[in-house]
């Protein structure tokens, strides 16, 4: 098939706007991954090192807290505490928020942004209790953001050695059972990170391991861990001594950092690795059971690159059959969402501060009825991709409410209803959703008919 400029933003990015005009070539798709990260500078988000509160400060104000009840500080640590409470329930609103508008204003159809949601639901960390849950973005704008056209093995090593998945997956927990800190106080391997590496990061569930590898990994992480203070930190004392063998690769018998990297990228750069995610690729952005061809395509990009993500994506892009005129993927709630914003014109900066009842009343609990509660996906295994687990009647009621409601509260005018269709759906409107746009009793109900069809609801 050849490249469809509408199929392009709608497929492989955040949908169509009236008015910015889609990608004219898989070049103009790929530019923005190639330069400036402009809309990531227009709308910014701390990363994770730099946001606040960081998790130090909420243990010194919790501490502080505590140790002053019963005395007349009582109060004040409380209201400190109370404070920084509210202050990061507000950033992770607003770094929500921010994130619903990076794709709604996104230049060549949304490229990036599509990619920055498949990499961060591939690694997907849960914030574990309150006081993390304004970090979760941040850790994306540190870890998945930078490196979504660059060599997968530096994602993996940001990612798999960054606070916020050591702390997910109990890495900390984890000693070597012969080493120093082992043999003098106990405690045993916690096998969370490295079953997670294999089954879901790298080789896949159906990849060449076994129980075995994942006790050798287990084992090589040892002396990888975190702290609140410090962060990621390398504790030698706790790294089980002695080689560890890996998928059959043998590593050094002197436990150290280098070795959890040097284990990371042969992870990486394994052929089962390339098969594995080349598969989820095309699953994501294709098809619930992709052509067999697209899939071949892609793990020979992977392979013949080392595992280069902007040559992956290129060929997932020039790819024919990535092109299929059917619409077989349904866009989960977020994207729902956003491309619903993007086809209404809504302003970023309506998007940030809509009004009563803010972005958490119009978008962020709406996700939730609709069955995606923002960056709390059951597992580490993210959000499910067939079609079956979105369109279900409850979700299903969710998606009608939110659109025939929604739209005009964050718009004063809303758009004409037959413009709407053709901005919101492209040249391929079926003239069943036309008619029905036409004959609604209003706009809102209009704007309702067109964002809730099957043809706004598949990509």
């Amino acid at each position: 098939m050849p490249f469809d400029p509408d199929r392009a933003a709608i497929r492989f990015g955040t949908g169509l706007s009236p008015l910015l005009p889609p990608p004219d070539s898989v070049a103009a798709m790929l530019r923005p991954l190639g330069g400036v990260d402009e809309i990531g500078r227009q709308l910014p988000i701390a990363p994770y090192g730099e946001a606040r509160p960081t998790l130090a400060e909420w243990r010194a104000t919790a501490t502080a807290w505590r140790k002053a009840r019963g005395t007349a500080q009582e109060k004040p640590t409380r209201d400190a505490y109370d404070a920084m409470r509210v202050t990061a329930r507000e950033v992770a609103l607003r770094n929500f928020a921010t994130t619903l508008a990076r794709g709604v204003a996104a230049p060549e159809g949304g490229l990036r942004e599509r990619l920055v949601r498949f990499w961060a639901d591939h690694f997907t960390v849960v914030a574990q209790g309150q006081r993390g849950q304004h970090l979760v973005t941040p850790f994306v704008e540190e870890t998945i953001r930078p490196h979504v056209a660059a060599r997968f093995e530096d994602m993996l090593i940001a990612v798999t050695t960054h606070p916020m998945m050591l702390a997910y997956l109990d890495q900390s927990r984890s000693i070597g059972p012969n080493s120093p800190a082992g043999r003098r106080r106990g405690g045993g391997l916690n096998e969370n990170l490295a079953r997670e590496l294999l089954e879901l990061h790298t080789v896949g569930v159906n990849g060449p391991y076994d129980q075995k590898d994942v006790r050798e990994l287990a084992e090589l992480l040892t002396g990888l861990g975190w702290t609140i203070e410090r962060g990621m930190e390398y504790r030698p004392e706790r790294a089980e001594p002695g080689a560890e063998t890996l998928l059959g690769t043998s590593f050094s018998d002197r436990a150290s950092f280098d070795t959890i990297r040097e284990a990371l990228r042969m992870l990486a750069r394994h052929p089962a690795t390339a098969r594995h995610i080349a598969h989820k690729l095309a699953v994501h952005f294709v098809a619930d059971d992709p052509d067999p061809a697209l899939v071949t395509g892609l793990e020979t990009a992977w392979r013949d690159s080392g595992g280069d993500l902007f040559v992956v994506t290129t060929m997932l892009l020039e790819h024919p059959r990535a092109w299929d005129a059917k619409a077989r993927k349904v866009k989960p709630p977020f994207d729902f969402v956003q491309t619903a914003l993007r086809a209404l014109a809504v302003p970023p900066e309506t998007i940030l501060t809509p009004g009563k009842p803010g972005a958490r009343g119009l978008f962020r609990r709406p996700l939730a009825a609709m069955g995606q509660n923002w960056e709390h996906p059951l597992g580490p295994d993210g959000w499910p991709e067939r079609a079956e687990a979105w369109i279900t009647p409850p979700n299903m009621a969710a998606r009608i409410d939110w659109a025939m409601t929604v739209p005009e509260r964050v718009l004063d005018d809303l758009p004409d209803p037959r413009a709407f269709a053709r901005a919101a759906i492209g040249p391929s409107l079926p003239e069943t959703v036309a008619f029905a746009a036409r004959a609604a009793e209003s706009r809102g109900e209009a704007i309702g008919v067109v964002l809730t069809s099957p043809a706004f609801q598949r990509r």
